[in-house]
């Protein structure tokens, strides 16, 4: 825990009352070792226990509270080795319940008849009456009374919750009065903040729902508000003290382009481009994702933005994953600046060391207007001439010290990420918070929807039918499997298991290819050529073709065990066919049964569209499995939740941008904590620049 929170909270947790070294491993194992670990672990759920029934109105699977007297002696019953259960009669003046322990051997000592106790448990309808199994109980006339809201904590073998709740308390009592408040006053007040010890407390143990929902809001807004605070830090070190290029207009020429394109820009890609052209004309270095569903037109919009960086008089970079796909990107934008006058070139690693030195000293030179190629872009011996726009693809997923780095390359560049995998605008700010946004959230016109089916093995043959059908009609298909190699401990297609039945069995007269991560990039490289040029029919694979060549000519989409993937990743697939005037299909088997699995599969049927799937998939996975923090390198939250905490989202980026504004070094007395507390919380896990 952080310095600023003082001493105590330092201190290791063998100095909170009943926890001893052995106790003390038990908490370790769940990442506490100090008071202030203790104090910041908070409850993953709540029992309420505060509504008491009286025996005759407990209802079947109903977890609920009741005042009983003990009426008869606990009688214990060996059904087996191992097995032991204890038993005892409850009444009240409405009626009986029998309570049942399994195996908890020190009950038989516990209850004497007549004694008044609370019960807490999930109440059973027997043909014998009422049961209550291993219920939680207590002395009616303890002080502790259960009755009320009780936290219930995420737990290890060997730590109960009676454990944690009293450790928790012990720690709260003895750091009360020193927590030291970080969220300066006049943000608690414009957005009605309760104080840290009330929040912190009635997180831990609230008196009514009223109580631990306004502690759960300040203490949801302080997490959210610090994250905003780290990543706008990044954002203004990025662009302070940076002289931007600010590029001319240059509208004629410019619109004249665009006509010349061949087809109408959608209203989506002019308000993109325009909030892109404001960017590159203003004094500010532009750092903006553009973020657009699969198909909306993207790499179009990154073309036009290359052009005005070009006719300005500076060079243009466009880097994206793969060889095939930069190779792809190559031959459009070079079709497309031919009449201009511009020259492209392509940098690849599998290039032949005179070509690449070629194509390195024209860079440096300043004969080459716009390089499109891989991570090759970066290596040390890539020199600009006038480096002024540096465009990448999201596969890279640069962190802020990799765009960084890159822009060194030019005299501070603007810089454009694209990304196709749709994520509501909100959260995006949580993802790329450094980063302008830009969406693109309209298809061009004439696309077809890719037709959408769920089917079980059932209808395999039906399936492998119509995939010949259109392979005889020209098309080409995907088959996408979960795993590499074959499972012993889940029962799922493999993608080599799978193309060597097809090829023997299925579809021996037809050319089957098989792509996967563990082959080299020069192999997937390959394959991918193969199947772009029609000499592959099916194409089976892993999710390596999520993000990745143009296949126009693929109509359709086959996908073994959907259950096994979210629903934005099956929108992803969905989206390498349906890329021509040919009607496309997807194929979805399904083996889940569960009411989740079902209401997946009916979003991904009925949506077409990325932003209301990605929403959805939020929904029903939750924002840690949707993100993939590790990958992403953002925080693990420890209270807040990205997808049903939007609105105290909302305000916390207003307040986290007013804050900036109004002091963006933290350098007036008020923010001084609170720059603290970001550095610790949040310095080694994402890119702090401005505040170390």
């Amino acid at each position: 825990m952080s310095d600023i929170l003082g001493d105590i909270f330092s201190k290791c947790i063998t100095s909170v009352k009943g926890i001893g070294a052995k106790r003390a491993k038990l908490f370790n194992k769940l990442g506490i070792f100090n008071v202030g670990d203790l104090i910041f672990y908070f409850p993953r759920d709540y029992e309420d226990r505060s509504c008491v029934k009286k025996i005759a109105e407990l209802e079947d699977g109903e977890r609920c509270t009741f005042i009983g007297i003990i009426d008869s002696k606990v009688r214990e019953k060996h059904i087996r080795k191992n097995l032991s259960i204890y038993e005892v009669s409850i009444g009240d003046d409405t009626g009986k319940i029998t309570a049942v322990w399994y195996n908890q051997h020190f009950i038989k000592n516990v209850f004497r008849p007549g004694e008044k106790y609370i019960f807490y448990g999930t109440v059973l309808k027997k043909n014998t009456g009422l049961e209550i199994q291993n219920a939680i109980y207590e002395e009616e006339n303890k002080k502790d009374k259960l009755m009320g809201i009780v936290p219930v904590y995420p737990s290890t073998k060997g730590l109960t919750q009676n454990i944690i709740r009293s450790s928790i308390k012990a720690a709260l009592e003895q750091a009360f009065g020193k927590l030291e408040e970080v969220l300066p006053e006049w943000v608690k007040r414009k957005y009605n903040l309760l104080d840290l010890d009330y929040s912190i407390f009635n997180i831990h143990f609230p008196k009514s729902n009223e109580d631990f929902l306004k502690a759960r809001y300040r203490l949801v807004f302080e997490e959210l508000f610090l994250l905003q605070l780290a990543l706008l830090s990044i954002k203004n070190t990025l662009a302070k003290d940076k002289k931007a290029i600010k590029f001319k207009g240059y509208r004629e020429k410019i619109e004249k382009f665009i006509n010349n394109i061949g087809f109408n820009l959608t209203n989506a890609q002019r308000k993109v481009f325009d909030e892109i052209e404001r960017d590159m004309e203003s004094d500010k270095v532009m750092n903006r994702l553009v973020q657009g569903d699969v198909g909306s037109g993207k790499t179009i919009v990154a073309v036009i933005a290359l052009y005005k960086a070009v006719i300005n008089g500076y060079q243009g970079a466009l880097m994206v994953p793969t060889e095939i796909l930069a190779r792809q990107h190559f031959e459009t934008i070079q079709h497309l600046f031919l009449k201009e006058g511009i020259k492209v070139d392509l940098l690849v690693g599998s290039q032949r060391t005179r070509e690449r030195e070629e194509i390195l000293k024209d860079i440096e030179e300043g004969r080459t207007d716009v390089v499109v190629g891989t991570h090759a872009i970066i290596q040390d011996n890539v020199k600009f001439s006038r480096l002024g726009l540096v465009i990448t693809d999201e596969q890279h997923r640069f962190g802020v010290r990799q765009r960084a780095t890159l822009s060194n390359k030019g005299d501070n560049p603007d810089m454009i990420v694209m990304t196709a995998t749709p994520i509501p605008r909100t959260l995006a700010l949580i993802l790329y918070g450094d980063l302008d946004i830009s969406i693109i959230d309209e298809l061009p016109p004439g696309r077809k929807p890719v037709e959408t089916y769920v089917v079980n093995s059932s209808m395999r043959d039906r399936v492998n039918n119509f995939i010949r059908k259109k392979v005889l009609e020209g098309r080409q298909a995907y088959i996408v499997c979960p795993l590499i190699e074959e499972s012993d401990s889940m029962d799922l297609k493999s993608a080599e298991k799978l193309a060597e039945k097809i090829k023997k069995e299925d579809f021996k007269d037809l050319n089957v290819g098989l792509i996967h991560g563990k082959i080299s990039p020069k192999q997937k490289d390959s394959v991918m050529e193969s199947f772009l040029k029609g000499e592959i029919d099916i194409l089976v694979s892993t999710t390596v073709i999520e993000v990745g060549v143009n296949v126009p000519n693929a109509a359709v989409m086959v996908i073994e065990n959907s259950e096994r993937f979210g629903l934005s990743q099956l929108h992803q697939l969905r989206g390498r066919v349906g890329r021509s005037e040919h009607q496309s299909y997807c194929i979805l088997y399904n083996e889940g049964k569960g009411k989740v699995a079902k209401e997946r599969m009916k979003a991904i049927k009925e949506n077409n569209d990325g932003f209301v799937i990605s929403q959805k998939d939020l929904e029903i996975r939750g924002p840690g499995e949707f993100f993939g923090t590790r990958q992403h390198g953002i925080p693990q939250l420890k209270i807040a939740n990205l997808y049903s905490d939007m609105d105290i989202l909302k305000k916390a980026q207003e307040a986290a941008l007013e804050l900036i504004n109004r002091d963006p070094d933290f350098i007036m007395e008020e923010h001084f904590l609170l720059k603290k507390k970001i550095i610790n919380e949040f310095g080694d896990k994402i890119n702090i620049l401005s505040l170390n």
